[in-house]
This record gives structure tokens, C-alpha cells and sequence, in this order.
């Protein structure tokens, strides 16, 4: 038995209330859509990439060791900032606050070199004043051993044309004796590395009341991670009331292994410093 007649659907006729409540939905889901890309951006695996390819192979200021914990790095300091300053835009809250601006470095035509003197394991510490600077490579412009008595000739004055002191004199690893480096270090922020794996920044301070100067690494280097090894130097001063002059006995005693200490001298107090590369400047 058939049954009754099915009647064709016929279209609602659009009223006005219907087309507000269109134009509304529109409206509201152009805002949402925004909010759920920037939560996906927030929390997206690859958010901080783009900060932290410029860091592989070495470390420098505002990279982090990826030991660290991310968290309490700078880079996850920053991305934790950036996450805050999306959720509030999406909020509808203030804009966040600026990052501090990045240093601008003035990149040296010639490597300088920093005698340094501390524990190697330490990220800071006091005693810059007893720091010392080459502004050339002091290597090249020294005198071997065996020609100490030639300079002796000469009054002291090296074919280089700086002064020998005999009562404060530096040598290297290969057993030249070497010109004093400027004193003390003069304060400011250096691009520092140990032409191994670190390179960071260094900042020294101005004097204080005291004449001391405090110094500090960047990404909590160590002295020891930003030290050239192969590069050792040390200076002698008379101990006593004695003489202390270079002994050409000495030559055979070179070269010195890197890392190791320097040979002593008789009659003379020896102290061995730590040499540091200086690549940058902070403008």
C-alpha cells in the first residue's frame, strides 16, 4: 500500500534576525581562529629555532650550552617572554616589555691577547688590575735566549724596538723572551676565546675605590674554556735582593708543552699567566 505523498522541502526565507546571527558568527570566528594559531605558535616545538642556529659548533654571548637547562638559559628566558607578550596580545593585554638590545662589536683587524691571571675554573673574579695586554702578537717581536747578550749590547732595545727590563721580563713557550704587555687591562667588554670551543664575552671593569678591577665571563665560561693552551707565558721580577736575568740554559727547556707551566729561573719569582685571544671590541 502506498503511502502518503512526500512534499518537497522548501527553503526558509531569510529574515533579518537570521542574517545577524550569520554576520555575528562570522565576526566572532576571525578573532578565535587568530587565537588558536598563536597558542599553536606559543607552544610549537620550533618556535626558538630560528635563535639558536646561529650557535651551533661554539658558544657565545646569548647562546646557551644545551646542557643547560633551557629553562634558566637566556634563549629560554627570551622564549618564555615571547610566550607571556602572545598570550596577552591574544588576551587583549599590554604589549610586552622590549629586549634588551644586542651588543654591537667592532671586529679587530689584528688579534689582541690578554695575560690573565685567576682559577681557571672560575666565571668572575677580582685582580684585573694585574692584568695584562698585548696589542700585537708579542711571539714574532721577541728575542731567543741565546741572543740575550746581543740585546744586552744594545742597551736593551730589541730589533723590534721595545725596551728589555731586566727586572721585569716576560717569556713565551718557545723560549723568546717577550715585551711586557700593557698595564693594567683597560675596562670595557671583549669578544674572548681560547680558539677551542668557547668563545665569549669578557668584561672588565673600572677601578674601584680600592684600585681593584673585577672581571666576568659570559655564558658561565670558565677562565680555563677560554684560555689558548698551546700559547703559554709567564714573567720573571727578582726575588730578593739578587740578580734575575734570562739564562741562555734555559733554551734547552723549550719548547713547553701546552697547558704546562713555564720553566723557572733562578734568583727570580716566576708567575705563569693564562692567554686569552680577543677577537671583538664592543662598540
Amino acid at each position: 500500500q502506498a503511502g502518503p505523498a512526500l512534499r518537497p522541502l522548501k527553503s526558509r526565507p531569510a529574515t533579518p534576525a537570521t542574517g545577524r546571527a550569520m554576520k555575528w558568527s562570522r565576526s566572532r570566528a576571525a578573532p578565535l581562529l587568530l587565537t588558536v594559531l598563536l597558542l599553536w605558535q606559543v607552544w610549537s616545538p620550533t618556535a626558538s629555532l630560528e635563535e639558536g642556529f646561529a650557535c651551533v659548533g661554539e658558544k657565545r654571548e646569548g647562546c646557551v650550552d644545551s646542557a643547560l637547562d633551557d629553562a634558566t638559559s637566556s634563549r629560554g628566558v627570551r622564549a618564555a617572554g615571547r610566550r607571556a607578550a602572545m598570550l596577552a596580545a591574544a588576551a587583549g593585554g599590554a604589549p610586552a616589555v622590549a629586549e634588551e638590545p644586542k651588543t654591537q662589536w667592532k671586529r679587530l683587524r689584528q688579534i689582541q691577547y690578554v695575560a690573565a691571571l685567576g682559577d681557571p675554573n672560575a666565571n668572575s673574579g677580582a685582580g684585573a688590575e694585574n692584568w695584562g695586554l698585548w696589542r700585537k702578537d708579542p711571539g714574532p717581536r721577541g728575542v731567543r735566549l741565546y741572543n740575550y747578550d746581543k740585546l744586552k749590547q744594545r742597551g736593551g732595545l730589541a730589533p723590534a724596538q721595545w725596551q728589555f727590563d731586566d727586572k721585569d721580563w716576560w717569556l713565551e713557550e718557545h723560549g723568546l723572551i717577550m715585551e711586557k704587555p700593557e698595564f693594567p687591562m683597560p675596562p670595557g667588554k671583549y669578544l674572548v676565546t681560547g680558539d677551542r670551543e668557547v668563545t665569549t664575552t669578557l668584561l672588565v671593569s673600572e677601578k674601584d675605590e680600592k684600585g681593584v678591577q673585577k672581571w666576568s665571563l659570559g655564558d658561565n665560561a670558565k677562565l680555563y674554556d677560554v684560555t689558548h693552551l698551546p700559547c703559554r707565558s709567564a714573567r720573571y721580577t727578582p726575588q730578593g735582593n739578587g740578580g734575575c736575568e734570562p739564562d741562555t740554559e734555559l733554551e734547552i727547556q723549550f719548547p713547553v708543552a701546552p697547558g704546562a707551566v713555564m720553566p723557572p729561573q733562578k734568583g727570580c719569582k716566576k708567575v705563569d699567566y693564562a692567554v686569552l685571544f680577543i677577537l671583538a671590541v664592543a662598540a
